[in-house]
């Protein structure tokens, strides 16, 4: 019972990884765009193409969601985009924990599903 608590507490950090990716690509955005333009196009932008890619690759019930090593390089793409997003914004400390938690929550997610 124990186990299975912990394996959806799993899932729902998925999805709170998939928002914050969202949200530190938008950040980053706002932070590095140059002029009012700039800010608005990255900071809109570049998490509604993440979110695009995402929805057509790597959501569970997308249409042509990809397994195996595609769907694994996929997700360090994109999470691996939103950790460099942050730390590239000064926020080093947040990135590197972005990173870490979406390494420890791919394991678990690789380990409860063989």
């Amino acid at each position: 019972m124990f186990l299975l608590v912990l394996k959806y507490a799993n899932m729902a950090l998925t999805f709170f990884l998939e928002l914050g990716a969202l949200a530190a690509l938008g950040y980053w955005g706002f932070h590095n765009g140059q002029g009012v333009i700039g800010k608005v196009a990255l900071g809109i932008g570049a998490p509604a193409l993440a979110a695009v890619i995402w929805g057509m690759w790597g959501a569970p019930k997308s249409q042509w969601q990809l397994h195996g090593l595609g769907y694994l390089l996929l997700q360090i793409v994109f999470f691996g985009s939103a950790a460099l997003a942050l730390y590239v914004a000064n926020q080093r400390s947040l990135g590197i924990a972005f990173a870490l938690i979406f390494v420890l929550n791919c394991i678990l997610t690789y380990v409860w599903a063989h």
